[in-house]
């Protein structure tokens, strides 16, 4: 069975597993695998699908990574899938590993210690994919991890890919990558949120959850130097929550802060328990879209 782990205890040597059905927590959690890597000195490339190069970029850069420095200088490549490792048409699982393979020799040859890799999957659901194809990629790629330069994520839809596909990505990766999970309910979600680094919460959120909130929060405080507080995917809250949103923030030392991003009618609730007379709290309210 494959090791769970947190996106930011991945390192060369790692082929990593994400299986997501919120695409928000997905880009998420792959702005906090470059950044990590870029920090880290590695050379990362990112194989993009679902979303073009640029769209990753603007993702990248709204998540608290500053990818053009990066770009410019090469430590940072954000290309195609269909283009770099099918190279725009069909190829053979074989041929796709001596690409990857490539990549980790020009990365060494550049003077990286390693070089992060995350692919998004999604070009094995288009019609000149197979899958055996893919499947046979990611039983071949196991073999180029024996050197402990390379680290990859191989991110699959759940919505794209279907059950046993899944099932057996699961098996071909030794870890998976997952947000931290507070809350998982039909209404309800509150997870951590690893770029910028603090919390999310969608759904339907009032005093029954005040308790999983104050918890959220409390480990975000702990850990995060500012925390984030992402409720774009929040439809509603109480005052009781709200209250306690602003009560954190209001705890924090003045040299820190909490910023939250959410809904206009939720940025209301929170103005209304009195967000805008606490210093060290950001509101920052996004109109919906018509």
């Amino acid at each position: 069975m494959a090791d769970t782990a947190a996106v930011g205890a991945l390192g060369v040597g790692d082929h990593a597993c994400l299986t997501f059905s919120d695409q928000e927590e997905r880009l998420d959690l792959v702005a906090a695998f470059v950044r990590g890597g870029l920090r880290a000195g590695q050379k990362v490339v990112c194989l993009t699908d679902s979303v073009s190069p640029d769209e990753l970029t603007g993702e990248l850069h709204e998540r608290s990574v500053r990818p053009g420095s990066a770009l410019r200088r090469g430590q940072l490549r954000i290309t195609s899938a269909t283009e770099s490792l099918l190279g725009g048409a069909t190829a053979d699982a074989a041929t796709m590993v001596e690409i990857l393979a490539g990549e980790v020799q020009l990365a060494s040859q550049e003077g990286y210690p390693g070089l992060r890799v995350t692919a998004d999957m999604c070009w094995a659901t288009r019609p000149f994919a197979s899958a055996e194809q893919l499947l046979e990629f990611e039983s071949l790629v196991a073999e180029l991890f024996a050197h402990g330069q390379l680290c990859l994520i191989c991110q699959y839809d759940r919505e794209r890919f279907d059950a046993v596909t899944l099932a057996f990505a699961a098996r071909a990766h030794p870890r998976t990558v997952a947000a931290q999970v507070y809350l998982e309910h039909p209404l309800l979600r509150v997870c951590r949120q690893y770029s910028p680094p603090g919390v999310r919460v969608a759904g339907e959120l009032d005093y029954r959850h005040k308790d999983v909130l104050e918890l959220a929060l409390a480990e975000s405080i702990r850990i995060d130097r500012h925390v984030h507080l992402n409720l774009t995917g929040l439809d509603y809250i109480d005052g009781a929550c709200a209250g306690i949103v602003v009560a954190a923030a209001r705890a924090l030392p003045r040299t820190r802060r909490m910023t939250v991003t959410c809904r206009r009618l939720v940025g209301t609730v929170l103005a209304l328990v009195g967000a805008d007379d606490v210093a060290q709290l950001r509101v920052q309210r996004r109109h919906e879209q018509p």
